[in-house]
């Protein structure tokens, strides 16, 4: 860590951070993810050369703030559209699905997608415990990335990483059975 801009940085965070917290809590519609954005401008703003020769400190933290939660809005973005593209693969009305796939489903092709489950369950079982945890409490508790966050002690991008993270790995195991 960049030691020189310590007394700048420490200075900004006096002065200016429920301000910027407020500013970024405006544009991210949630508090937490709103320090953790803070907290990474800060930590930004320490590993820059020399804060010294700024003309307004407070004006380049506050911008630093501004582009990283831009950014996070748009790795939101991307995650949900990714998350609607693979909705829409699904089928919408479940119950009609199970009742007539029911009667036409071969016993060979159940067989298949028993021995598909217990490939996916033996994947999410050899993934590591944060990347599990986020993935059951989003699809099997209906959680909230930020409830997750919350209830793990993570960012929310921590938590879109971990479940991106199994989305792929489970998605490697149904190519391969489909080969």
């Amino acid at each position: 860590m960049n030691y020189k801009n310590k007394d700048v940085v420490d200075k900004l965070v006096r002065e200016h951070s429920s301000a910027l917290v407020r500013f970024l809590t405006r544009r991210m519609k949630s508090r937490e993810d709103a320090e953790d954005i803070a907290q990474s401008a800060y930590l930004k703003l320490y590993t820059l050369d020399n804060l010294d020769h700024l003309s307004n400190a407070k004006a380049f933290l506050f911008q630093v703030a501004a582009n990283m939660s831009i950014d996070q809005i748009r790795r939101e973005v991307l995650h949900k559209n990714y998350l609607d593209k693979e909705a829409s693969k699904q089928p919408r009305d479940l119950s009609a699905m199970a009742t007539s796939a029911s009667q036409t489903v071969s016993l060979e092709r159940e067989i298949e997608a028993r021995e598909t489950l217990l490939l996916v369950h033996a994947k999410l079982q050899g993934l590591p415990h944060n990347a599990r945890q986020a993935f059951i409490l989003s699809r099997n508790k209906g959680w909230t990335y930020s409830q997750i966050a919350k209830q793990m002690g993570v960012s929310v991008s921590s938590v879109e990483k971990y479940i991106l993270e199994v989305l792929k790995q489970l998605r490697h195991v149904v190519v391969e059975v489909e080969q």
